[in-house]
């Protein structure tokens, strides 16, 4: 082996691990909703659990993604610690799939059909497809999987760089020597389970030794103990990314480590047990990519039917490394984990939730401070300005990781949803800001002892009671994308704006009349103001719903539209217009 195949291996490396990630997080922005649907699932039992994370890292090809997922879903509250372990002994046998996708490139035969299965045969095309759809395609989703296409596509031509690199090692005594050493079942170990954990993934440094197989010095006595150490590396990732979480989430990536170094440890010691009575011939045998596939999967499951009963111990172990304070703390849960990102679908449901959370606490504030218009109470004062104290964090805490997510790559409908949600925390922020304003004014009533005229407190009622429906309408629409409720906010808001001129014209005359004092007046167009721009910041909510159910953001020009094109507005104006039409003193 001279300078020019390590360097065709150096490339073939590079080439391989490139695909695999490419590959990997591609299927997992074009998945998307799947993977949602899959973790839904996840509260239903612990087979439910197992297969959930079987099926997502069959998805993103990477049990240490689905791992890290699992640690970010524990520390934001989206999973138990119980629920975790299910999930990551799923992910252990879903990593599999990657080997087996790897074993082709070992196909031997000269018949047409077996060509055909050959890497060599069909990944040209597959590049050809990919490369189309990512210059060509106008759809994003079309792109996506070219891009696909185009990993796969590397990843295998990777692997055949790197096989046919190592192929002169097989004639070279020290190469053969080293891998002899190997078949020491804790050297092997040592070995696998070191270039995975600082490669980080499982499934290449399996990719990578199914390549090393291809020299025939590799027999199946010094692969098997490689293999099983490999799965202990792969959970350094799980590890690094459980710094800085809750104990919970720190819980789960012990629980990783030890279901791994449990199953090697048993199955390790019972292989070599009987070896040493059986004497097994296949233990000599070289190697080979689909060999390597079969050993990488029976080791899996096998370890999994064995752990799987065990879960309550492994809990236990974990509480009993990872121990609960003498005393109760504050360390719940991260509301947004920012290890969620790599799966951007699940951090936009995050978000959602978070959104529609902060939404039903800035409603609950102003509804609470319209009462106060009409009787002061100083609890329910205080607690109007602790709501609009967690609208704010909700906004900073959601606008961050909002605009952090956007540099991840999402398929449309994800990228669609994160700008609805970074648009409306803006207005659900404002709406608590109103909340303290009506609050302000109805202390500032209290303290300079201001009465209104029944005739005022009676209109106040009637434009409140049309904010209060224009509420509940934007929460609804937002909460549930529900467009019918969207499609009533904006006639209902010109009704609101309507009433608005129509009781400054009538104040003006009790202003006039010596029915009103002037320092009245001003709180009065004080109240008028934010009760109209409540009724402004629903209509710019349910706006963007609607906007977003067609991939735009242009809400100021669909309100034009909806004013001046659309019949049904005018329909719907007349018939709030109506409701809540002021009575003729």
């Amino acid at each position: 082996m001279d300078l020019f195949d390590v360097l065709s291996l150096i490339g073939g490396l590079c080439l391989f691990l490139f695909g695999m990630n490419l590959m990997g997080q591609y299927l997992e922005k074009s998945a998307g909703d799947g993977l949602k649907t899959l973790l839904g699932r996840l509260t239903t039992g612990k087979m439910a659990g197992f297969f959930t994370g079987l099926g997502v890292t069959a998805v993103i090809q990477s049990s240490s993604a689905t791992t890290v997922m699992v640690v970010g879903f524990v520390n934001s509250g989206l999973m138990t610690l119980k629920q975790a372990i299910n999930v990551i002994m799923g992910a252990n046998v879903g990593t599999t799939v990657t080997a087996w996708l790897l074993s082709l490139t070992g196909i031997q035969g000269d018949a047409w059909y077996i060509k055909l299965l050959k890497p060599s045969s069909f990944t040209p095309i597959l590049a050809l497809i990919g490369i189309i759809l990512y210059m060509m395609a106008k759809s994003n989703r079309k792109k996506d999987i070219g891009v696909i296409f185009l990993g796969f596509a590397t990843l295998m031509f990777g692997m055949d760089a790197m096989s046919a690199a190592v192929a002169g090692l097989k004639d070279v005594p020290e190469f053969t020597n080293i891998l002899t050493m190997f078949s020491n079942p804790i050297l092997g170990v040592l070995a696998g389970a070191i270039l995975t954990g600082i490669i980080q993934s499982s499934s290449a440094s399996v990719g990578i030794l199914q390549a090393l197989s291809s020299t025939g010095a590799v027999t199946l006595g010094s692969a098997i103990p490689i293999i099983m150490g490999q799965n202990i590396g792969t959970c350094v990732t799980a590890l690094i990314s459980s710094v800085g979480t809750n104990r919970n989430a720190r819980r789960a990536s012990i629980v990783h480590l030890f279901f791994n170094i449990i199953g090697t440890v048993v199955l390790l010691t019972v292989f070599t047990v009987l070896n040493s009575f059986l004497n097994f011939a296949f233990v000599n045998t070289a190697a080979n990519q689909l060999s390597i596939a079969i050993v990488h999967t029976v080791f899996n499951v096998l370890c999994t039917c064995l752990m799987l009963p065990l879960s309550a111990l492994l809990e236990k172990i974990s509480y009993i490394i990872i121990k609960e304070p003498k005393k109760d703390d504050d360390e719940d849960v991260t509301e947004l984990d920012e290890r969620l990102m790599t799966t951007p679908a699940v951090a936009i449901e995050r978000c959602r939730v978070l959104t529609n959370r902060m939404a039903k606490i800035s409603i609950t504030a102003f509804r609470d401070s319209l009462l106060l218009l009409d009787k002061y109470d100083a609890d329910t004062a205080n607690r109007i300005r602790e709501e609009e104290g967690r609208a704010d964090h909700y906004e900073d805490i959601l606008g961050s990781y909002l605009v952090k997510l956007n540099t991840y790559p999402m398929n449309d409908k994800d990228s669609n949803e994160s700008s609805k949600l970074l648009f409306c925390i803006g207005d659900l922020e404002r709406i608590s800001d109103h909340a303290v304003n009506l609050l302000e004014s109805a202390e500032e009533i209290r303290n300079k002892e201001m009465v209104f005229s029944q005739g005022a407190m009676r209109e106040i009622g009637t434009i409140s009671a049309a904010v209060e429906e224009i509420l509940g309408l934007a929460y609804m629409a937002l909460r549930n994308n529900d467009l019918a409720a969207a499609r009533q906010v904006e006639p209902l808001e010109q009704v609101v704006d309507t009433l608005k001129n129509q009781l400054r014209a009538r104040h003006i005359v009790r202003l006039q009349k010596g029915e009103c004092t002037i320092e009245a007046g001003f709180v009065w167009s004080d109240i008028l103001t934010n009760l109209e721009r409540v009724s402004d910041h629903c209509s710019n909510i349910a706006g963007c719903v609607l906007e977003m159910s067609h991939d735009s953001l242009e809400v100021h020009e669909y309100l034009h539209k909806v004013k001046s094109e659309n019949t049904d507005f005018a329909d719907k104006y007349k018939e709030y217009a109506k409701k809540y039409a002021l009575i003729t003193e």
